[in-house]
């Protein structure tokens, strides 16, 4: 008695809604056409905004929003019932919707002035164990809540924690920036996330004994259920593989960084550059040190002290030739200026712009005083000479006004004065028609 009671507390039967509800719920919001389709093109645009401009909130509005997790439960409940025109449905518009995506996502980043990695971007091009488990996790929260009477509140969770829409968005960045790595990481992260949520909606319909689709041709029935078992068997082994692959890679990585830590970190030596290759075979660790210069007699240790902490079949190397490593930090410096932002070119040619219309001569007043102590005051600045309605330049004009009037020979003085103060630029000077003293106009023209 005791132990029904425990069962009843896990029974998933209890509060499910009739199976013939969810699977009509499901088979109708599989399609992208119309709304759909404008509803995940926006969605888009909104993730890709989020991850252009690092922000988690516009991020996590672009994923509660998407429609992008359907064809994929859709094509976990076909599996499930052996229904196969429903499977070759979702997988149809979950191709549609992932062409869409990176297509809306390729197209924005092309045109955005702000291609800069944030941190958010980043990401999503390395994916994790972790992010296995939230897919398989997150995936079974879903299907569970679509079989139940009451929806309730996981469906908006879900469609944050999958993160679908995030990996597609830096998919779609990679390409634009053309960087292949990028487009390939997200990739990945992206189809994991598929795989996982389609498993554990296929694992959940089968524990709740959804009927399978009964065919008329028992022949049909055959062959069409070894089709779908083999797209199962497909399924499940890359999924068991990427769960894998990527927990023996954060495996990797911990030990890689104990190791570190215990070897030179906890010793004082500080490490200024360490980089592993985990997809080299043998595998590849690369550290330089502040100040510390080890023997080959200590690197030799070193080595055989790596596989004390599981560190096998990986290639150490110390870098301690400063010039190789003042090369390698010039050309992460260089690839930096490379990737410099169009919004600081921009920046640049604007002040270049600006530097064009300043006068920088923090003497001149001195010398204005000394060689013309009749002028006054002055204004001196670069103005727009216009030539033709087609053709202007820049001149240099000094506007002044004189308590006695300048001699004809103190003018052209002072025309010849700022001719050489501007050797590179046309001169004006100008008599302020304002004064009493003031001469009529006269210019300099180079």
């Amino acid at each position: 008695m005791a132990n029904s009671k425990f069962i009843r507390f896990f029974n998933l039967h209890t509060g499910e809604d009739k199976k013939e509800n969810v699977l009509e719920n499901v088979v109708n919001n599989i399609s992208f056409r119309g709304a759909n389709l404008w509803i995940l093109a926006c969605a888009i645009v909104i993730a890709s905004v989020g991850l252009n401009v690092n922000s988690t909130a516009v991020i996590i509005g672009a994923m509660l929003i998407s429609p992008l997790m359907s064809p994929i439960v859709g094509a976990g409940f076909a599996l499930g019932v052996y229904d196969f025109p429903l499977l070759k449905k979702s997988l149809k518009n979950l191709i549609i919707a992932t062409f869409v995506s990176l297509l809306v996502s390729f197209l924005y980043f092309t045109l955005s002035p702000f291609k800069d990695a944030q941190s958010e971007l980043l990401a999503r091009t390395s994916p994790n164990i972790y992010d296995v488990l939230i897919a398989f996790f997150g995936g079974l929260v879903g299907v569970i809540a679509i079989t139940r009477v009451d929806k309730g509140n996981p469906i908006p969770g879900v469609a944050i924690a999958t993160a679908l829409m995030p990996p597609l968005c830096t998919a779609g960045y990679g390409l634009a920036i053309g960087n292949l790595s990028y487009f390939a990481g997200a990739l990945y992260l992206y189809m994991i996330n598929c795989f996982f949520i389609c498993l554990s909606t296929f694992i959940i319909v089968k524990y709740l004994n959804y009927p399978k689709v009964n065919f008329v041709d028992a022949n049909r029935e055959k062959k069409i259920t070894r089709v779908i078992s083999l797209i199962i068997l497909v399924l499940i082994i890359p999924s068991v593989y990427f769960a894998y692959t990527l927990l023996e890679q954060k495996q990797y990585a911990q030990k890689v960084n104990k190791f570190i830590q215990t070897t030179f970190t906890d010793k004082g030596y500080t490490v200024v550059f360490e980089r592993t290759n985990y997809n080299s075979n043998p595998k590849k660790l690369e550290l330089a040190f502040l100040i510390k210069k080890f023997s080959k007699e200590e690197v030799d240790r070193i080595k055989r002290e790596m596989e004390d902490y599981g560190i096998k079949n990986t290639e150490l190397v110390i870098r301690q030739d400063n010039n190789d490593f003042k090369a390698d930090i010039l050309n992460e410096i260089n690839k930096k200026e490379q990737n410099l932002s169009e919004k600081d070119i921009r920046i640049k040619q604007l002040n270049a712009e600006l530097n064009k219309y300043q006068i920088n001569t923090p003497t001149l007043q001195e010398n204005i005083k000394i060689l013309f102590p009749q002028i006054t005051s002055y204004s001196i600045g670069v103005q727009n000479k216009i030539i033709t309605a087609d053709s202007a330049i820049n001149t240099i004009s000094l506007i002044y006004i004189a308590d006695k009037k300048l001699s004809e020979e103190e003018f052209i003085k002072l025309q010849n004065w700022m001719k050489i103060q501007f050797p590179e630029r046309e001169v004006a000077v100008i008599a302020n028609q304002n004064s009493d003293f003031a001469l009529p106009r006269k210019e300099l023209t180079k």
